[in-house]
């Protein structure tokens, strides 16, 4: 796949799991790149039901997905790949399990060593973050947008944004460097998800 545009990743509290399925088929039609099933709270016979039919949705419109920190998961539910935290898992050991087709997506928060890291041990993009004040992970730590431009210098593989990024600041986190922009709350956040997910896509479109 080719890596730039949103990457939009669900949320329980945004997402109940009676609205999920039509909010995400939402932003699907208006455009999104990506999506990462996300959820803390769902139990282990939920999660494979929801994944499974988030794989056969987002193959009705070729967008891959991939699931948060669990490989099986996305084994069992047909998903294109995985995104790893910095303790949810090896990627050698994932690619072993999920074959070289996988998309396997690494969170390197604010260091561009783990990122040089995971590239050399096969992930297929990294993710940096967060960039402005997150709702989802307020704690998490900050990031200066400069490390995009650095992390393009040094290495090849897709550079995700993460943390607070909205149709307000993530041109500026485009400008810098990143080629998908992660979102949540911006997307899934606000009543309107279509009008939502047409104005974060669109930061594409005016920086082509």
């Amino acid at each position: 796949m080719k890596f730039s545009g949103i990457y939009a990743i669900t949320d329980d509290a945004l997402l109940p799991a009676e609205q999920l399925l039509h909010k995400v088929e939402l932003a699907l039609r208006a455009g999104i790149a990506l999506l990462q099933y996300r959820s803390k709270t769902a139990t282990r016979e939920s999660k494979q039901h929801i994944a499974s039919e988030l794989a056969l949705l987002c193959a009705s419109y070729q967008v891959p997905l991939l699931i948060n920190d669990d490989p099986q998961l996305a084994l069992e539910s047909g998903a294109q790949g995985v995104h790893l935290g910095q303790s949810d898992g090896d990627i050698k050991a994932t690619r072993k399990l999920l074959g070289s087709d996988a998309i396997i997506g690494v969170t390197c928060h604010a260091s561009l060593e783990k990122a040089q890291i995971a590239e050399a041990v096969g992930a297929d993009y990294v993710a940096f973050g967060r960039f402005f004040p997150s709702s989802t992970k307020p704690e998490a730590p900050p990031a200066e947008l400069t490390l995009l431009g650095e992390a393009k210098q040094k290495l090849t593989l897709p550079i995700v944004a993460i943390g607070g990024i909205n149709p307000e600041n993530g041109a500026s986190a485009i400008a810098a460097g990143a080629d998908m922009l992660a979102v949540i709350h911006s997307l899934f956040g606000e009543s309107d998800v279509s009008a939502n997910a047409a104005r974060l896509v669109s930061l594409f479109r005016n920086n082509q």
